[in-house]
């Protein structure tokens, strides 16, 4: 296959890249709605984030459309697992400290993490939350702030102002610009193909 390209397309290939995030993940677990999934790849590729795992141990993976993830779900990566045991050995043998979403007494506030450093936030079923499992085996619980009657936002808006807050955090400390020249070039030909 040939690669599309035009000055523009390298440019924005080579912008983009440059702005990927490898030290920021998402883990949803038995997201079952695909507008849902596909809000949150849209979000995570807007974000700069490469990679998504999907734990899947309820639900079947729902289907996603190109149209309704706007082409996110072709720029994210997705590494699925059949366990919340699975993914979390994966991601702790990659450094991570994992932070789920769970509307618990001791859960810390979204605003008191250091998104700065190498995390991997987990987010949950739309209707039962993180499970039990994924909430006590991550390193920490958080949630997001809320002042009204309602106990929690929809699933994608989650992952939107919890991944916006992390973006905040990394554009402050510089942390948009971090891809060497080698591997820019390797994955722009990659992506120039798609």
């Amino acid at each position: 296959m040939k690669s599309f390209r035009t000055e523009k397309r390298v440019a924005k290939v080579e912008r983009v890249l440059k702005a990927r995030q490898g030290s920021l993940m998402v883990v949803i677990e038995n997201v079952h709605d695909p507008h849902n999934v596909s809000a949150i790849f849209r979000t995570c590729d807007a974000v700069g984030i490469p990679c998504i795992s999907l734990v899947y141990t309820k639900e079947q993976f729902p289907k996603i459309g190109r149209k309704s993830s706007a082409s996110a779900f072709k720029w994210v990566v997705k590494e699925k697992y059949k366990s919340v045991k699975e993914c979390y050995s994966e991601l702790r043998s990659k450094e991570f400290k994992i932070y789920a979403s769970a509307l618990k007494e001791k859960s810390m506030s979204l605003y008191d993490i250091d998104f700065t450093n190498k995390i991997a936030v987990v987010l949950g079923n739309e209707h039962r939350g993180a499970s039990v499992e994924a909430a006590d085996l991550a390193d920490e619980t958080f949630m997001i702030p809320m002042y009204g009657m309602v106990q929690s936002l929809n699933v994608s808006v989650a992952t939107a102002v919890i991944l916006y807050e992390a973006l905040r955090q990394r554009q402050r400390k510089g942390m948009y610009d971090l891809l060497n020249e080698a591997e820019l070039e390797e994955k722009s030909e990659s992506w120039l193909k798609k």
